[in-house]
């Protein structure tokens, strides 16, 4: 699966071209086509493997009319997680695709089936290295992400022994061990396991922006760490954003030029992920673009 480096080879027909390519089910396929409409059984985190169908439920804020507006602010200000947590009432946050490029043993790249799940070295906190024998670090401004996972389903309660494994593009745009170039690298990817609040923490860089798709991180949710060597184990799979204001303060840096002129080609209201609401999958902004950024999200999902 070859990417045009230049052109960041991401645009959203070849993404599409991709998908229908790949060894995943159609189900999955469909789901991306309909930018998440449905969501997937969830079994609650650290439970016995119960399962409760729970349908994406989203609030009124999920349709916004600011979409696409350039920010000009210092990226510390967002519409918020949308969940609210400790009076009993949060939304669980959409289902979404998983991509072209989830490395979770789901698909292939040209040299096989590729699972980082069952590597030796995938549960970190710093991602922004590769591991498991590959060398190689990707560059960019550095990102704090913190992640609460919280039950939809238990007053808001936080979802302790969880797992999430998390992974995005570099600052280019390219997906490791996918994306021409980085096929022998899989840095920007890792596991972790939820402390007794049920948040995690990754230390990575801010993606970039490539052609057709809005700036996201992808993740994923397993009961367990121990279940999280598998992709049929896991109960949630989703993405988040950022704010616009930080977007334009980030792609003002060093490397992240090719991003600028993504950006303007894309807004949320066009993106085929968050046009139908994003309120739910907005992170919160902390810092700047000389020292760092951290997002804050929670995460809630029908334990």
């Amino acid at each position: 699966m070859k990417q045009n480096d230049n052109a960041h080879g991401h645009s959203l027909a070849e993404d599409l071209g991709t998908m229908l390519n790949l060894a995943c089910d159609r189900r999955q396929t469909l789901r991306w086509l309909l930018a998440g409409s449905s969501a997937l059984p969830l079994a609650s985190c650290g439970g016995a493997g119960s399962s409760t169908t729970a349908s994406s439920t989203t609030t009124a804020g999920d349709t916004t009319t600011g979409s696409g507006t350039t920010g000009t602010g210092t990226g510390t200000t967002s519409p918020g997680t949308g969940t609210t947590t400790g009076n009993g009432s949060c939304s669980v946050i959409p289902e979404e695709t998983g991509g072209p490029y989830p490395g979770d043993g789901t698909n292939s790249n040209s040299s096989g089936v590729v699972n980082v799940l069952t590597q030796l070295g995938v549960v970190r906190s710093d991602i922004r290295s590769s591991f498991n024998g590959m060398s190689g670090t990707a560059a960019g401004v550095p990102l704090t992400i913190k992640l609460q996972i919280v039950n939809a389903n238990g007053s808001c309660a936080a979802l302790a022994d969880c797992a999430v494994y998390l992974w995005h593009c570099d600052r280019d745009g390219n997906y490791s061990l996918y994306s021409s170039g980085v096929t022998s690298q899989n840095y920007l990817r890792g596991v972790q396991a939820a402390d007794s609040n049920g948040s995690v923490t990754f230390q990575t860089i801010f993606p970039g922006c490539y052609s057709g798709r809005m700036p996201h991180v992808h993740f994923e949710v397993y009961p367990s760490l121990a279940k999280s060597t598998s992709a049929a184990n896991r109960i949630k799979t989703s993405q988040f954003t950022f704010p616009m204001a930080t977007l334009n303060e980030v792609y003002a840096a060093t490397g992240y030029s090719a991003s600028v002129r993504n950006l303007a080609q894309i807004s949320y209201a066009t993106d085929n992920i968050f046009s139908d609401g994003y309120a739910l999958q907005m992170a919160s902004m902390t810092g700047n673009a000389t020292d760092g950024y951290v997002a804050t999200l929670t995460l809630a999902v029908a334990g």
